[in-house]
């Protein structure tokens, strides 16, 4: 198996991890923390701070508060665990660099061997009733060595395009044609799927547990059980995600920069917008990234609804990636490069009513431009939305009833250079977006 570097974990998640794991001793951790804070107070403040946003969703939707402490203790475990890199194998060169022939892959107690196809079934958990819950793990096993790249959906049961791309890229391939393997998850959470809901039934976020605890909540057993079962077995992950609470988003990669394996990932899509993020403590990207398994995750249309245009979008991008690394012998041709945005932000609502957009998505924007319109239905006064920055718009709610501080129009705003210092970000905005790029989707 091909394996890559760490991401180097950021400030503001050891300390959060550190709050979690030594919250007794308080004095022996502000101690370890002491280069990221210059008083006590301004420590209990950066908590304060990471607390508030993990248990706000979507501006004003508040749901209960999740045991994420769960997660960094987990993580940390397994990345002890892990085998020590090979770093003169980069991802850019896996397919290339692979010797001798193609070996039989085993996952979940099956053997696959190479030149083959199969259909696995997944089971992380039971209903209340004690019947089993599984759903399927397509798997392709190329007849040439090469990595395991890994496809997931669904994590949030409420998003189906990434569904149908897993589908359509897994029983699209000829195993005969393909160096490495790719294991297709569609449906992650299919608890979260059989409800239509993007929660699981005990209303916590799936995708903020990994890489889990198999002693924890039900959120954590599941994603400790799908992250031991799949994830360690892949060498890169694609994850795909739409817009949350009826938002869509321009089909879109977000990405950590900084890493340079993730790197070649964003480039293997062509033509596809890339943002700068730095992955959130709990989500699948920040805990298999933290592996040593660079991750992306591409969000593409809004949830509870099959976009097609966005679909074919994915899957066109997904198949050029497996061109671009050599899985795939096919030459693929798709226009000119997306640009790639370090910052956006969203635009938030600071009145309720309805909201009517006024430019679509992709749309080109310059400051003070007119985005959208809220109406108070009740006595028909309206404000405008007007764009802070010039960029693009990657992101926006449909139209609908907004109270204020719903996130409405998301933009990607054009920077002349990488901003990616961590220590840049406004303190701020870490508050009122969750650490990560809106705080409602991924």
């Amino acid at each position: 198996m091909f394996r890559f570097n760490f991401l180097q974990i950021p400030d503001w998640v050891t300390v959060k991890t550190c709050y979690f794991r030594y919250f007794g001793p308080c004095m022996n951790a502000l101690h370890r923390q002491s280069h990221t804070c210059d008083s006590i107070c301004q420590y209990f403040a950066a908590i304060a701070a990471l607390l508030t946003c993990s248990v706000t969703l979507a501006g004003n939707t508040a749901i209960e508060p999740t045991d994420n402490s769960e997660a960094p203790a987990a993580a940390e475990q397994l990345i002890d665990s892990v085998t020590p890199l090979d770093e003169s194998v980069p991802l850019a060169k896996a397919v290339t660099s692979a010797d001798g022939q193609a070996k039989s892959m085993r996952l979940l107690d099956t053997d696959i061997a190479p030149g083959t196809a199969r259909r696995l079934s997944w089971s992380a958990t039971q209903l209340f009733e004690g019947v089993p819950v599984s759903t399927p793990v397509l798997v392709v096993n190329g007849t040439h060595p090469g990595p395991t790249l890994c496809l997931t959906a669904a994590i949030h049961g409420d998003e189906l395009n990434g569904i149908e791309m897993v589908q359509r890229v897994l029983h699209d391939i000829d195993p005969q044609k393909l160096s490495g393997a790719i294991i297709g998850v569609p449906i992650v959470n299919v608890q979260s799927f059989r409800r239509g809901s993007r929660y699981l039934p005990d209303r916590r976020d799936l995708n903020r547990y990994f890489p889990g605890n198999p002693n924890g909540s039900a959120a954590a057993r599941i994603a400790h059980a799908f992250f031991t079962d799949i994830i360690t077995h892949c060498d890169a992950l694609v994850d795909l995600h739409t817009g949350s609470f009826e938002r869509t988003n321009l089909p879109q990669i977000r990405a950590d920069l900084r890493n340079p394996d993730v790197v070649t990932l964003t480039l293997g899509f062509g033509s596809m917008v890339v943002l700068h993020n730095k992955p959130a403590a709990g989500t699948l990207r920040h805990a298999a990234t933290m592996a040593g398994i660079p991750t992306v995750t591409v969000e593409a249309g809004g949830p509870s609804q099959l976009e097609l245009a966005e679909v074919k979008h994915g899957v066109k991008g997904i198949k050029i990636l497996l061109t671009t690394l050599g899985m795939v012998k096919k030459r693929r041709l798709w226009g000119d490069p997306e640009p790639v945005y370090y910052r956006s932000s969203w635009v938030r609502a600071d009145n309720g009513g309805i909201l009517l957009a006024h430019v679509s998505l992709g749309s080109t924007v310059r400051k003070g431009d007119l985005l959208g319109t809220i109406t108070d239905p009740m006595n028909n006064a309206r404000t405008e939305l007007r764009s802070p920055y010039a960029g693009r718009i990657i992101g926006m709610a449909r139209n609908q009833v907004v109270m204020p501080g719903f996130a409405t129009f998301h933009v990607g705003i054009q920077t002349d250079r990488a901003v990616v210092d961590d220590m840049q970000i406004d303190a701020a905005r870490i508050s009122n977006e969750g650490g990560y790029v809106d705080g409602m989707s991924e």
